[in-house]
């Protein structure tokens, strides 16, 4: 069961993320294959997609980073209550 649910888990991402024959004429060599949808408008659409993948490799980075070494060495923190469960 959990191969047929991984096969159209990753079935249905590859499909909707690789851009039809209209949408690979419309976009830039960069995006082409890549990006459904008209091309950028304008440069400032290329800063937004820029900040965004910043912001989100940032984020990602200090989640994984916090939760492998998070830190907390006091006796009486929240994390205890949870990691000490009886």
């Amino acid at each position: 069961m959990k191969k047929i649910l991984f096969s159209m888990v990753f079935l249905m991402t590859y499909v909707s993320s690789v851009a039809c024959d209209v949408c690979k004429k419309q976009q830039p060599k960069v995006l082409q294959g890549i990006a459904h949808g008209a091309g950028p408008e304008s440069q400032w659409d290329y800063v937004i997609v820029w900040g965004t993948v910043a912001i989100t490799v940032i984020t990602l980075f200090f989640a994984i980073k916090w939760l492998v070494k998070p830190g907390e060495k006091e006796e009486n923190h929240i994390k205890r209550m949870f990691l000490t469960f009886e």
